[in-house]
């Protein structure tokens, strides 16, 4: 049990491979299927009475460290959300929401395309492959009855800031353009105060908007993929310490 607790933890937050647009049915019949695969290779399971104090708190710390595991992949996520979040206002379209099921709320079209796109390149660059691999090795650098260190849960802290370096790697390129953009129309609506801006203006920092998109997308995989090999270090790091 203690080993699909903190299995379980880690499917019950972290996005592709859990989170609310997975039924709960599955993420159940996944924790239960990689445990199965796992526990043949851990070694012996402290001697605690099941029923004790000490039972309950082990049972409580594997639930955490599963947890704080999705947490780190979810703040990746969220810095995909965010970027297209941002995008989305500099070009008119805040107001195109639509359901995101991962995250329970409505987000604007353009984070759902790029939280796609992220999706999409995580199981493409085998994402979900490294994570697993991570959480069998976590079993080893914190075997089942050992806690986290203060260290460790400084860098999960300290990791919440990497949304904000992460979105505005991703959506540096179409902000700049979009600025850009701006600036101009600013300018034009000065040298010639009766021209009408919002006929004007929307739609062209519309059109402007999608080419940006458009032309950004290489520069999106290689933030992305940065953004996944930092994210993989850092639960190495806050493993090993």
């Amino acid at each position: 049990m203690w080993p699909m607790f903190r299995i379980a933890g880690l499917f019950s937050i972290m996005p592709v491979l859990g989170g609310g647009e997975v039924p709960v049915r599955v993420r159940v019949a996944l924790s239960l299927i990689i445990t199965l695969m796992i526990v043949p290779s851990l070694g012996p399971m402290p001697l605690v009475d099941p029923l004790s104090v000490d039972s309950i708190l082990i049972s409580l710390q594997q639930l955490l460290i599963g947890i704080a595991m999705g947490l780190f992949v979810l703040i990746a996520f969220n810095a995909v959300t965010m970027a297209g979040e941002s995008i989305a206002i500099t070009m008119g379209l805040g107001f195109a929401l639509m359901n995101d099921p991962q995250n329970g709320a409505q987000v604007p079209v353009v984070s759902q395309f790029y939280l796609i796109m992220g999706t999409l390149l995580f199981l493409a660059l085998d994402g979900h492959h490294a994570i697993l691999m991570l959480l069998n090795a976590s079993f080893v650098l914190i075997p089942i009855g050992e806690t986290l260190t203060n260290q460790s849960l400084w860098i999960l802290v300290n990791w919440g800031g990497s949304i904000w370096y992460g979105a505005l790697a991703i959506a540096l390129p179409a902000l700049a353009a979009m600025l850009t953009v701006n600036i101009t129309m600013g300018i034009i609506t000065r040298a010639a105060p009766q021209l009408n801006l919002f006929s004007v203006g929307f739609p062209i920092t519309m059109t402007v908007g999608f080419f940006a998109i458009m032309l950004s997308l290489p520069t999106y995989q290689f933030s992305f993929e940065n953004l996944l090999r930092l994210t993989q270090d850092t639960i190495t790091s806050f493993l090993s310490n």
